[in-house]
């Protein structure tokens, strides 16, 4: 026999499979929703269920967005003729939280990984080689991380970039070997930005 009824113990196990959320971590956080007003508690279900039905990604840059394309593809005083590429939506969030960038975006939705099956179809490399060529573009900053795979996805993109009329340059400084974009504070995404190299031709 459980220590919690079915129902507690049911929402526990529902947030320890939550990134980064163990089971201690779960048990207090279903007796702080069980504990508190029971508006709290439709609210945050509420949330919830509208975050899943209504977020998507953005037809423009796939970053995350509750419309077809997303407040930053929309927004005039954004540079289009600068295009920062990044992994996923989560390094666009830490960069946009460190205020360094004010042109326009483009995620991957993920990285090059042959090992494990993950060639340039399987992420949005052939819409950032449209939106690079259809002209608009000087500029293309690619801001995978310092991973192995990111290094890689970074030197094929410049390859690949390479014949077009745009100037590639790759996030420097400051981000350390094997370091995500989403772990880097503030200050250290601006250096990194501001002592970008050229790569490619």
């Amino acid at each position: 026999m459980g220590v919690y009824p079915a129902s507690i113990t049911r929402l526990i196990a529902r947030l320890s499979r939550l990134p980064g959320i163990g089971e201690k971590t779960a048990e207090r956080l279903a007796l702080h929703i069980v504990n508190g007003p029971v508006g709290d508690a439709r609210e945050l279900a509420e949330s919830i269920r509208a975050a899943r039905e209504s977020a998507g990604f953005c037809a423009q840059c796939h970053g995350l967005s509750d419309e077809e394309t997303c407040h930053i593809c929309r927004d005039p005083g954004r540079d289009p003729a600068v295009l920062c590429v990044v992994e996923n939506p989560t390094d666009l969030v830490a960069l946009e939280k460190a205020g360094a960038f004010k042109g326009r975006y483009h995620v991957l939705l993920g990285t090059l990984s042959p090992m494990n099956g993950v060639g340039p179809e399987a992420l949005t490399v052939a819409h950032l080689m449209e939106r690079t060529a259809e002209g608009g573009v000087s500029e293309v900053i690619l801001a995978t991380s310092t991973t192995v795979e990111g290094e890689a996805t970074a030197a094929y993109l410049a390859r690949e970039l390479a014949g077009l009329p745009v100037s590639v340059t790759r996030i420097a400084c400051g981000i350390p070997i094997g370091g995500d974009l989403k772990y880097t504070d503030a200050l250290t995404l601006k250096r990194a930005l501001s002592g970008r190299l050229k790569r490619g031709g």
